[in-house]
């Protein structure tokens, strides 16, 4: 029953393989740059690539569930190599963003949706968690708040849920582990609506610092955002900003609601990675 973890470098992979290991169950950690992984002794680890289908095969050998994070260009030769593997669940992590009314023709829905798609497909039981903005985001803003400089930002009025990643973990654990959740689709948030400019005064008061605020146009955030990500991506999210400042963040599926646990706030998030916002 060993469960396969793909992204085993991120937040909630490593989280959730945490989870698995003190809990007794068989787990592979799965990476781009499997030498690069720091796992608990006992922890098998793989070369994955989503995109590498010549990479599926030897990860997925004995496995019987997965935590798959998306990526629609191997998606179908994935889906092969797992029924070959004889892979009897699958735990995806998709994104708030297929909900949207357009999400076929956004390009960070799209991305995402076409996964979803080829899963529900596949025969393959499938577990979906689309979570809205994760709390870690704002470590975006640490190298800025750490040398003391102000937070220029469009939008800064856009209300989200920020969800904590360790939520999302517990509520993947809990859908590989049990069967209440099995087989759902759930949208994840945090059980808090706060805006770009409310998180920066958690971070601001945790932190003991003024942080300041500049708010800037949509298109001097767009050259800003575009120098990390493609066009696409930087102008869907400028539209989700923008539509998020017209109406109040939705409050979805929660650990509080999912697991019966209250879910993790910003603010302790803010506590829990204060260091990283340290002076630089």
């Amino acid at each position: 029953m060993t469960t396969l973890v793909t992204g085993a470098r991120g937040k909630i992979g490593r989280s959730l393989i945490a989870r698995l290991h003190a809990a007794g169950l068989p787990v592979r950690a799965a990476s781009a740059d499997p030498a690069a992984l720091t796992v608990p002794a006992g922890v098998q680890t793989a070369e994955l690539r989503l995109d590498t289908p010549a990479t599926f095969d030897a990860a997925l050998t004995g496995v019987t569930q997965v935590l798959l994070y998306a990526e629609p260009a191997g998606i179908d030769a994935f889906i092969a190599s797992a029924r070959t593997a004889g892979v009897e669940h699958i735990v995806l992590i998709s994104s708030s963003s297929v909900l949207g009314p357009n999400a076929a023709d956004d390009s960070l829905g799209a991305h995402h949706l076409d996964v979803e798609n080829a899963l529900a497909a596949s025969g393959i039981p499938t577990t979906v968690l689309r979570p809205d903005a994760f709390a870690s985001n704002a470590l975006g803003w640490a190298r800025f708040i750490g040398n003391g400089m102000p937070i220029e930002h469009a939008y800064a009025d856009a209300e989200t849920a920020p969800i904590h990643t360790d939520d999302i973990a517990d509520i993947a654990f809990a859908a590989l582990t049990g069967h209440e959740l099995r087989g759902g689709t759930y949208h994840l948030t945090g059980e808090e609506a706060l805006t770009f400019r409310a998180q920066l005064a958690v971070l601001a008061t945790v932190l003991d610092r003024d942080i300041p605020v500049v708010d800037i146009t949509p298109e001097a955030a767009r050259a800003q955002l575009t120098q990390h990500m493609p066009v696409e991506m930087a102008d869907s999210l400028l539209a989700f900003w923008d539509s998020a400042t017209r109406r109040p963040a939705p409050i979805a599926d929660t650990t509080r609601s999912l697991l019966g646990t209250p879910a993790r706030t910003f603010a302790q998030w803010a506590r829990e990675h204060a260091a990283a916002f340290s002076r630089n």
